[in-house]
């Protein structure tokens, strides 16, 4: 049986502790809210504006137009105009921009004898194969919409088939919408832990284990005691860096805030169990820290869905996902923030939190030992 008087002494005992330590106020408080911040600027997947050269050899009305056509869009950027082919690759090599258009001569009379668009050749800086991709897609779709403009069908023509596309949760495509959820996982994945595996580490440390040894307390007892106020203190990060998100970088919410507090719960309560896991298993606080960061960062950031997509991974690092917590809170994140879905769509992601709580809870109090070394 759990005393709750026994329970609520540990707990006191900690935020008292936790109060005393400038460093782990910081670090609970404070780095938090900077993490969102740094990564949440840091962090734009959003290509525009892309600089390219431009080699008109033309020099027609309608080359002018099609340069205009990519300038409107937003899309590219005519940084140079070039005056000889002989200077395109020196361009790209130097990196002053991202691609070199080339219009080829005569190109206003093959438009108007042929009744189709010339080609025109778009090189690409394929050293950055993302903002190439980007770019080579913005592209087509420009010159298509261009052309469509140009050539207007026949009397007798059958019109094309067209594809009319809408984007759904996030219909700008805008890349903060989707980082800053996936933020909020990773960093208190990290946080989290770090927190917490300074407990354990520091009662030995610090010669206060005998003190905790001598009271009739349990080891779950303690356990959950050294938990419930770091719990709490997670709890008021998500808060803030929700309100940070959606204030700062304007990332909608459009699901529950109680059923992000829920998952939240779960979440927290395995991440704070394996911090004390860790704390109880290596009783360093400088090795608990860095055991801590190196079982939270990198996964967390790398193998949860947060950066790169989970199915474009390789089978056997898909396989490694399903240990990583945190790729199951991201999925709850982003659904809650930007789909506004409920319990009948997270729910396995439900269960996999539970159970990741109970697993780090049980982890935690299988290791701590209240017994002194002889």
């Amino acid at each position: 049986m759990i005393d709750t008087h026994r329970l609520g002494a540990i707990a006191r005992k900690e935020w008292i502790q936790l109060r005393r330590d400038p460093r782990s106020m910081i670090l609970a408080f404070l780095l938090p809210i900077f993490l969102l911040l740094f990564f949440g600027y840091a962090i734009n997947w959003d290509v525009r504006e892309i600089p390219v050269a431009v080699l008109d050899q033309d020099r027609s009305d309608a080359s002018r137009e099609l340069i205009q056509a990519l300038v409107a869009s937003g899309n590219f950027v005519p940084e140079l105009y070039l005056d000889s082919a002989r200077e395109t690759g020196d361009q790209l090599s130097r990196g002053e921009v991202k691609g070199v258009l080339t219009i080829p001569p005569n190109y206003a009379s093959d438009l108007q004898a042929r009744g189709q668009m010339p080609q025109v050749q778009l090189l690409l800086d394929g050293s950055d194969a993302n903002t190439a991709t980007i770019a080579l897609n913005y592209a087509d779709a420009i010159l298509a919409q261009h052309e469509s403009r140009l050539l207007p069908l026949g009397r007798d023509a059958v019109p094309p088939v067209t594809i009319e596309t809408r984007t759904w949760y996030n219909p700008d495509l805008v890349s903060r919408h989707m980082i800053v959820p996936g933020l909020i996982a990773v960093i208190m994945s990290v946080i989290a832990a770090m927190l917490t595996a300074l407990t354990i580490a520091r009662e030995w440390e610090r010669g206060t284990m005998e003190v905790l040894a001598s009271t009739p307390v349990s080891r779950i007892e303690v356990v959950l005691g050294k938990l419930l106020p770091y719990l709490a203190i997670g709890l008021l990060d998500v808060a803030a860096t929700v309100a940070c998100g959606m204030a700062i970088f304007g990332t909608p919410m459009n699901g529950s805030i109680v059923l992000l507090a829920v998952y939240t719960v779960l979440f927290l309560t395995g991440a704070l169990g394996l911090g004390i896991f860790i704390s109880a298993a290596v009783k360093s606080q400088v090795l608990a820290t860095q055991v801590a960061m190196l079982a939270t960062y990198l996964p967390a950031l790398l193998l949860s869905g947060f950066m790169f997509d989970i199915a474009s991974m390789p089978r056997a690092l898909q396989g490694v996902t399903f240990v990583v917590p945190a790729r199951y809170f991201v999925t709850v994140t982003r659904g809650i923030f930007l789909k506004g879905v409920g319990p009948e769509v997270l729910w396995p992601q439900a269960i996999l939190m539970a159970a990741f709580a109970t697993l780090g809870l049980a982890l935690a109090t299988a290791v701590f030992r209240k017994e002194l070394p002889t």
